[in-house]
């Protein structure tokens, strides 16, 4: 998704399925907490429905809707956090389990960084 996108707009916007049909509106949106840039949408699914976490990447902003790349089935099945609450990183793991998207862990940090390279420690 583009991440240029304030969240604030994203809140109200009609979300689709795979499929162009509809899912519900954006009801609110979370940020990553170590990037700021927005991750999850929760959409509200009927009028007195639940919110359903959608994962903003791979989703579009598509001519003003959102659109989501997953069918309204799965996306109605998806664990229930309630909303108005942070996402926990095992509450965003079993979302991404949920989805079947990729959760490989962040690459290894380079704890030789600076060393000058042929050089042994003293």
């Amino acid at each position: 998704m583009q991440t240029d996108i304030d969240p604030r707009n994203l809140i109200g916007r009609k979300a689709f399925d795979r499929k162009g049909s509809k899912i519900g509106t954006v009801d609110e949106v979370y940020l990553d907490d170590a990037t700021g840039i927005p991750e999850w949408a929760a959409i509200r699914m009927g009028f007195f429905g639940r919110d359903a976490f959608v994962p903003l990447e791979p989703s579009e902003l598509v001519e003003g809707t959102l659109r989501v790349p997953f069918e309204r089935a799965l996306i109605k099945d998806a664990p229930d956090f309630g909303v108005g609450r942070h996402l926990s990183p095992e509450q965003e793991l079993q979302l991404y389990h949920h989805y079947g998207l990729d959760t490989a862990p962040p690459p290894p940090v380079d704890h030789d960084f600076g060393n000058i390279a042929g050089k042994d420690d003293a």
